[in-house]
């Protein structure tokens, strides 16, 4: 059992269009694409953390009240329900704001041939400055930043039931970020062509999953960042 989670925020609907088509269009053997939508969450009764809106430095920031920190995205949180939405197999979640270019079957079948581990990321030295971020949201600093944007479960792996629904509702996302409920030899690795940051990683292959982690290029400043005009061609194709 395989399948492909990505969070979808309304405010980036077009970035989720581009991330789920070049997955679908990538991936030749059918693996089931799906959005974690945080409404559907609150109704099936999966989420239920406390949200509210604020104004953080003259921003209306997505408020989280466990974390007592700002949330970018609607997915924050919400993406480590992956293994409990695909019950079984392999599953993999991803950020909407990103591009697909190759095949996702090597992920699953390296992580298949790895069954020791119970999640795989690319683990990033990711330390951004702080400031504004996509439409204007709030850049903040944690540890292991960016490990979370693509992360490969092994639903199966005994150490993944420590994830529990009540666990994810109730503890900072900064918990959750780093990993809480696993221990360090339980994360694999993966290469940095996997989840590829666009102006931040260095990366001797090409990238197979590009990460417009800073801003997608339809927002002002980025137009023209790298892998900028693949992502427009991706857009166009999706829009046709």
């Amino acid at each position: 059992m395989r399948s492909i989670y990505i969070g979808f925020d309304p405010r980036e609907a077009s970035a989720f269009a581009v991330a789920r088509d070049s997955a679908e269009q990538h991936t030749l053997r059918h693996i089931p694409v799906r959005g974690i939508v945080l409404d559907e969450m609150r109704q099936r009764g999966l989420y239920w953390r406390q949200t509210s809106r604020r104004l953080v430095d003259g921003q209306s920031v997505l408020w989280d009240e466990i974390s007592a920190a700002p949330m970018s995205t609607e997915f924050a949180i919400s993406r480590f329900l992956t293994p409990i939405l695909a019950k079984e197999g392999l599953a993999l979640f991803m950020d909407a704001d990103m591009l697909v270019r190759a095949s996702l079957v090597p992920l699953f079948e390296y992580a298949k041939a790895n069954p020791q581990c119970a999640v795989f990321c690319v683990k990033h030295d990711h330390q951004p400055k702080d400031g504004v971020k996509m439409d204007g949201q709030l850049q903040t600093r944690y540890a292991r930043k960016n490990w979370s944007s693509v992360m490969l479960f092994n639903c199966d792996h005994p150490a993944n039931a420590n994830l529990s629904v009540d666990l994810i509702n109730n503890v900072p996302g900064r918990d959750l970020h780093r990993f809480c409920w696993l221990e360090d030899h339980q994360i694999g690795t993966l290469g940095p062509e996997w989840n590829y940051l666009v102006g931040h990683t260095k990366c001797d292959e090409s990238p197979r999953i590009v990460h417009f982690t800073d801003g997608i290029p339809t927002m002002p400043g980025y137009e023209n960042v790298e892998y900028a005009d693949e992502w427009r061609v991706a857009m166009n194709a999706w829009a046709r």
